[in-house]
């Protein structure tokens, strides 16, 4: 099944056509021009639901087991991208088609399936992985980066991942978390450009404990300016990129609205724009700092589905290098713990990359 919707951007027009794929899964394509594509081959093995979640009760948090995903894609050659459009005489992608601008497909591994099994009576609490596990592929190019991408193509992300929120909100979860991880230290396989959007059962400890932080009366932004301008990388669009002086890791970014906004959803055309450029701004400062591409995790943190009130979204950056050559490993202490020890002083960094034009 194909269905092609005008979706109503913020900034301009896009389009997103839903294409039924044989295995059950569902691709979405996104663009600023409605996709005439004709399919090509495609995958069609059953995907594996089967994950569950048990839960640990001296750290009180719920784990997620997915054995199926052992046998995902590992470090493929060029020619066997599974993120490349479709090319005659080419093994099978994702993408079926031979042209796209940014496409959005369920996981074929996923560590959460909207039909996980209800797992096996045992004597440890355990529960289904209900949920979702996407793959946001930015562009059909298959190097590149968010710093790369031109503005037109992040403001369409931005708008695919604020369409995402809403579809999964729609469909019952309690929490979405858009993420990327960039650089084979932080365990990439794959190396197109691409993200991927989580949707939990559950709101997990970390987002938990700051929803109740921001219900309790904790204001981010007024917090920020308190610190003064030491801690500011850029401003765009009235948001702001800054490295918090309780930052975790060296270099460490947070993208902060400075508006009280729950999440991209309630953002202004403006606000879209500014995000988008930030996003690319951010990496593209990363990757001059040390002369290399920086290696980092980078996630979207909005309010809970049930949660608006008094959360403020942020998109936060946790780069894996401390210095050109050396990179940030979490010692023993801090996996046991939770109490990092961090190399750079936070404005020490923000003044560094502040000088990284």
């Amino acid at each position: 099944m194909n269905m092609q919707n005008f979706l109503q951007g913020r900034a301009r027009g896009f389009y997103r056509r839903d294409h039924q794929k044989p295995d059950g899964r569902t691709l979405s394509l996104y663009g600023y021009e409605p996709h005439e594509g004709v399919a090509g081959p495609e995958f069609e093995d059953a995907v594996s639901a089967r994950s569950e979640m048990r839960f640990h009760p001296l750290r009180q948090e719920w784990t997620l087991f997915a054995p199926h995903r052992q046998a995902r894609t590992f470090k493929p050659s060029k020619a066997a991208n599974p993120l490349a459009p479709a090319r005659p005489g080419a093994p099978v992608t994702e993408i079926p088609f031979a042209d796209f601008e940014l496409a959005v497909f369920g996981n074929r591994f996923p560590s959460l399936h909207p039909e996980a099994p209800q797992p096996p009576d045992a004597p440890w609490l355990s529960r289904p992985a209900i949920g979702d596990a996407e793959v946001i592929v930015f562009s059909p190019q298959d190097d590149g980066s968010l710093a790369t991408l031109d503005q037109a193509r992040r403001v369409l992300l931005v708008e695919a991942i604020i369409d995402r929120y809403q579809q999964h909100f729609d469909a019952g979860a309690a929490y979405v978390l858009p993420f990327e991880n960039r650089g084979e230290a932080v365990g990439v396989t794959l190396h197109h450009p691409h993200g991927q959007i989580y949707a939990f059962p559950g709101v997990p400890g970390p987002q938990a404990r700051a929803e109740a932080g921001f219900a309790g009366g904790y204001d981010l932004e007024a917090d920020r300016v308190s610190w003064g301008e030491a801690f500011t990388i850029a401003d765009a669009g009235g948001l702001t990129a800054h490295c918090p002086p309780w930052s975790r890791f060296p270099y460490e970014v947070w993208i902060t609205p400075r508006s009280r906004t729950a999440g991209p959803w309630l953002f202004s055309a403006e606000e879209v724009e500014g995000l988008a450029s930030l996003l690319g701004d951010v990496v593209a400062r990363y990757d001059r700092l040390f002369g290399e591409p920086m290696p980092y995790m980078m996630s979207f943190h909005a309010a809970p589905a049930e949660t608006c009130g008094r959360y403020q979204f942020s998109v936060q950056f946790y780069p894996l290098m401390r210095s050109a050559g050396r990179l940030k490993y979490l010692a023993g202490v801090e996996q046991a713990t939770g109490v990092f020890t961090v190399d750079v002083d936070p404005e020490a960094a923000a003044a560094a990359l502040r000088e990284v034009v």
